[in-house]
């Protein structure tokens, strides 16, 4: 094995805030967030999505961070640091890493939607144009294999330009730059929903809880999206844990990130169900809410061309702060443990995302006949496999690791390095039971409800 070349390391907290937060904020809060709340009756859902961040999300964030950082590595690198090249404890590193790829192929395809969309928002293309007219956009979209494929790769250039410049000058550069602009966009358009005549609709929308739209459904939809909204079970916070300095408090560290990512989130939230209650729109829409629902708003509402730009500019920066948290992930893989250079690395990784992504741009339209798993599409399979199983199965293996089999000493002494031994005994019950068993519940119900289990049984039958 080669050696590992010396460890960047953030140059400031700041940086490292903004880039895990970033990671953290992609389309899981403005695209997902909103309509799964539409679909599971607004503020029950938001109570119990903030009680599942707290008690499933927050503990593993710190329990990533705190192996990234004590081991300075990669997510493979990390478990083979800790427990030796021959312990099977790896695969928790390796279904982590290969979650990230896989998300990157498809999430990039889908990122090069908004990227299309920001596109047509600056052309005009929603303006004065009937509610079917736009709704049409998307459908023709989907069925344009080379157009996809063009967004695709230039999201793609895009994530290799910020990665390949590297930790301080790339990542946490951009970061700066890119997280601050999003916000401000997203505080525009908060304020623009708090101004429409629709505000009180949303605002009791989002915060009145009604106990009797909240199912058990709802509450594993919650406990799920807590668990992967926050780039969990993907390397990335392992990978960014790694490049921490010492000193770094890890539990203020991740509350920062998580008040941050919920904050925009709810605000999200709060910017999109006015505007769509103000014109007579249903708010559970579904995924449709994005592509279709919104830009229908905009074209009917004063100002809709400059929030229809502002809006899907948004989308777009908070998919690539996500995307370059999962391309970073895995060149840190090839930089550690195989010795390659960031440059080699990066423009490997982002083309192999590139070629792998086709199948997934091709799959409503060249490729639709081509099911993979079961009736799925070569899109659908993926988004299965990396959401549903790789992201909680690593969860749950690195919950159970941490809480069962790493040095207790270790774990104390990083959490006192900066300031926070106190909430050890806290945190390592949390991480010990609550965790894994909340985890694990979320992989039983996640793989029953997509077949698996009847797959499996046709399987041995």
């Amino acid at each position: 094995m080669a050696a590992a070349a010396p460890r960047a390391l953030w140059a400031s907290r700041l940086g490292f805030i903004l880039a895990a937060a970033g990671s953290a904020v992609g389309l899981g809060n403005i695209w997902k967030f909103p309509y799964i709340t539409g679909e599971n009756g607004g503020g029950a859902f938001v109570l119990v999505y903030l009680i599942c961040i707290s008690v499933v999300g927050l503990p593993i964030m710190i329990a990533e961070l705190m192996i990234g950082r004590h081991t300075r590595r990669d997510a493979v690198g990390a478990f083979i640091n800790l427990e030796g090249p021959r312990s099977w404890w790896q695969s928790a590193g390796w279904i982590s890493v290969a979650a990230a790829f896989i998300i990157l192929s498809y999430y990039s395809v889908v990122a090069g939607w908004t990227l299309d969309y920001v596109y047509r928002a600056i052309g005009g293309h929603f303006t004065g144009q009937s509610p079917a007219t736009i709704e049409g956009m998307f459908s023709g979209l989907i069925a344009d294999g080379p157009r996809q494929l063009l967004w695709h790769l230039a999201f793609i250039i895009l994530c290799l330009g910020i990665v390949i410049g590297g930790v301080q000058k790339g990542i946490e550069r951009w970061s700066k730059i890119l997280m601050p602009i999003l916000f401000i966009l997203l505080v525009l358009l908060f304020m623009n929903g708090m101004f429409s005549k629709g505000a009180w609709q949303g605002i009791s929308f989002m915060f009145r809880p009604d106990f009797h739209r909240l199912t058990w459904g709802s509450v594993l939809e919650a406990l799920g999206h807590a668990f992967f909204t926050l780039s969990l079970g993907m390397a990335a916070m392992i990978t960014y844990g790694s490049y921490l300095n010492r000193n770094e408090d890890l539990l203020g560290a991740s509350l920062r990130v998580v008040v941050l990512d919920t904050v925009i989130a709810l605000m999200a939230g709060l910017a999109i169900f006015p505007i769509v209650f103000s014109v007579g729109l249903q708010p559970g829409a579904g995924p449709g809410l994005i592509f279709k629902t919104i830009p229908v708003v905009f074209s009917q509402i004063p100002g809709g061309y400059l929030l229809a730009i502002l809006f899907f500019l948004l989308v777009a920066f908070a998919a690539l702060t996500s995307a370059i948290s999962l391309l970073e992930a895995q060149v840190a893989y090839l930089i550690d443990e195989r010795g390659w250079s960031r440059k080699r690395s990066t423009t490997f990784l982002a083309g192999l995302a590139f070629v792998v992504g086709i199948p997934t741009a091709l799959s409503y339209n060249a490729l639709a006949e081509w099911k993979i798993i079961g009736d799925l599409s070569f899109f659908d399979s993926a988004d299965l496999l990396a959401s549903n199983y790789l992201l909680p199965l690593s969860g749950l293996l690195i919950s159970i690791y941490v809480g069962w089999f790493w040095s207790g000493s270790e774990e104390k002494e990083e959490l006192m390095a900066g300031g926070a031994g106190w909430v050890f005994p806290t945190w390592h019950f949390i991480i010990r039971y609550i965790s894994p068993m909340a985890v694990a519940v979320v992989l039983y119900f996640k793989a029953r409800e997509s077949g698996l289990f009847n797959w499996l049984a046709n399987l041995f039958h």
